[in-house]
């Protein structure tokens, strides 16, 4: 396994350099009657950008070796990490939508690509291509605590169309806790993946240390993906990668509606909110984290990686 828990010139900016895979953004062909909005695949939810007869197809994908998987439950740091590994290839690689995000000629398109790629995913690990496995592709799976990310997820389904209405966090949270969401259950897709903790093709990684000492975690990734980064190259990349500058330049620049690591939107000004460590906080009421902890003490009793969560931001140690 590989699992990370912490204690040259860069251009200004490298763009997002995803591969369109549609003509038109698929999300603007989508039925509004939210009974259409999202259908459900081997017990999961998806949205109406995973088309079923792709879901279906994905066993039959061809990976390569020298693809990389970018692993994620949605609203965990997907974005972040991905910009942070484009940074690393210094455009030597392709970053592609979500394997699962389009209609079934997305498995052709894929495989017309000559370069290296870069696949995301917020695929449960059950869902995974097996040519994945037989290939021993390297895979970055990044965590969040669960706490932040039902908030997070919650101000998302307000602000986005393409996903259905919530009418109050406290009936949110109750279908977060119940997997009742897209991707469905966060419990069943962090456990799905632990299965590979310890395979050293993948890495797991927590949004709470990229927060809180970003060049060691990039270091690690360097490192992970067999890269020769410098130190003065690391610091350079965070800095282009950091959340805040992220933000910014997402709000200023008109990027691609179909350049996107995200299959729940392909408005990435939807994607970037507050990025914070703790804002839980400002949502749950003492009853409610009672709930979410009885539910997390059940699912994740036998969990590893459970017990390396932050649900609050800490200061590095002198």
């Amino acid at each position: 396994m590989s699992f990370f828990i912490p204690s040259s010139q860069l251009p200004l900016r490298i763009a997002w350099q995803t591969t369109s895979f549609f003509q038109s953004d698929p999300w603007n062909n989508m039925s509004q009657k939210e009974d259409k909005l999202v259908h459900t695949f081997n017990g999961i939810p998806f949205t109406s950008g995973s088309s079923p007869e792709l879901l279906k197809s994905l066993v039959t994908f061809d990976a390569r070796e020298e693809d990389v998987l970018l692993v994620s439950y949605p609203k965990s740091g997907t974005h972040w990490l991905a910009e942070v590994i484009m940074h690393l290839y210094a455009s030597k690689a392709a970053l592609t939508s979500p394997i699962e995000f389009g209609d079934v000629s997305k498995l052709d398109q894929l495989n017309r690509l000559s370069c290296k790629r870069i696949i995301p995913t917020h695929l449960d690990g059950n869902m995974l291509p097996p040519s994945f496995r037989l290939q021993q592709c390297k895979a970055v799976y990044i965590i969040r605590n669960p706490k932040d990310i039902a908030v997070s997820m919650f101000h998302y389904y307000k602000a986005n169309p393409n996903l259905p209405t919530v009418d109050s966090w406290p009936n949110f949270l109750e279908m977060f806790l119940t997997g009742d969401v897209v991707y469905g259950s966060w419990f069943d897709h962090v456990l799905s993946w632990e299965k590979l903790i310890h395979d050293k093709d993948t890495l797991f990684l927590f949004f709470e240390d990229m927060k809180r000492d970003l060049p060691t975690v990039v270091k690690k990734v360097s490192t992970f993906l067999g890269l020769n980064t410098s130190e003065s190259r690391i610091n350079d990349i965070c800095k282009k990668s950091s959340f805040s500058e992220m933000k910014t330049n997402t709000e200023k620049e008109n990027h691609d509606p179909n350049h996107t690591v995200c299959a729940l939107t392909s408005n990435r000004k939807l994607i970037f909110r507050k990025g914070a460590i703790g804002d839980w906080k400002n949502h749950f009421t003492p009853k409610q984290n009672r709930m979410f902890e009885e539910t997390f003490n059940k699912k994740m009793a036998f969990s590893e990686v459970a017990k390396h969560l932050v649900y609050e931001y800490q200061t590095m140690a002198n």
